[in-house]
């Protein structure tokens, strides 16, 4: 899994940070330049950064344990939510509830009754009802699941968050630190990057950028799935050994 290069992240525009008057001083170590009133990003502390945290997410992959995907911004929904498919991991793409994660059990009665909705859909359950009700009911459903398609699978707490733009996403990241929860993600000139476990400093407002980085994660963490099967595999073929 080879890191993306200067050039690549030149060419994505993974350096361009916000306007000077919109910067957080606390992101002066990340930044190399100010040019026409925009300040550039280091991209040697970048790809320093993202290697660390691509680090981090390999061994909660490898753990077996999941990490949640969050991007809300318009330009990075479909970018996030295919990448977060593509490794089996939850997201959050549309709106971020209040209480998604510190109020998990009423999230997950939410989730359990968008399911029962889609069993009784599916099952013909609902021959009894009337036209106009199973009309609600189905609408009911996909309300829900455009908000909690993407945590539906998930039983229990990730173990970290990876976000885009932690200034946006400020409720997720505040709900992942109550918890104790790890976070990675983008954080641009105008964020806090000790806000996080494992900022890398990006451009997080280009779909390029977003899906340069994005996808950096995701192979890591298809690095860690792979390492977590081969060793269970490898203790499935011992098993048998040792029982001889």
């Amino acid at each position: 899994m080879a890191k993306p290069t200067y050039k690549e992240m030149l060419s994505a525009g993974v350096h361009f940070g916000h306007m000077k008057k919109k910067w957080n001083p606390k992101m002066q170590n990340y930044i190399f330049m100010e040019h026409k009133g925009i300040h550039l990003i280091d991209l040697n502390r970048t790809g320093e950064c993202i290697e660390s945290a691509a680090n981090a997410a390999r061994q909660i992959a490898k753990s077996g344990r999941k990490i949640l995907f969050v991007a809300t911004k318009k330009q990075a929904r479909e970018i996030v939510a295919t990448a977060a498919k593509e490794v089996n991991m939850p997201y959050v793409t549309e709106r971020w509830l209040g209480g998604m994660m510190t109020n998990f059990s009423t999230i997950k009665k939410s989730i359990k009754k968008m399911n029962t909705i889609d069993r009784m859909l599916a099952d013909g359950s609902l021959t009894s009802v009337t036209k106009k009700e199973r009309l609600t009911l189905t609408r009911e459903r996909n309300k829900l699941e455009k908000v909690l398609g993407g945590i539906a699978t998930i039983n229990r707490l990730p173990a970290a968050l990876f976000i885009v733009d932690i200034h946006h996403e400020h409720i997720a990241l505040s709900e992942a630190k109550k918890l104790g929860l790890r976070t990675l993600g983008m954080v641009d000139t105008n964020s806090d990057p000790t806000q996080i476990d494992f900022p890398i400093p990006a451009n997080d407002d280009a779909a390029k950028s977003i899906k340069l980085i994005t996808n950096y994660m995701v192979e890591a963490i298809k690095d860690g799935l792979n390492a977590r099967n081969s060793e269970s595999k490898k203790k499935k073929e011992e098993a048998p050994a040792k029982a001889k």
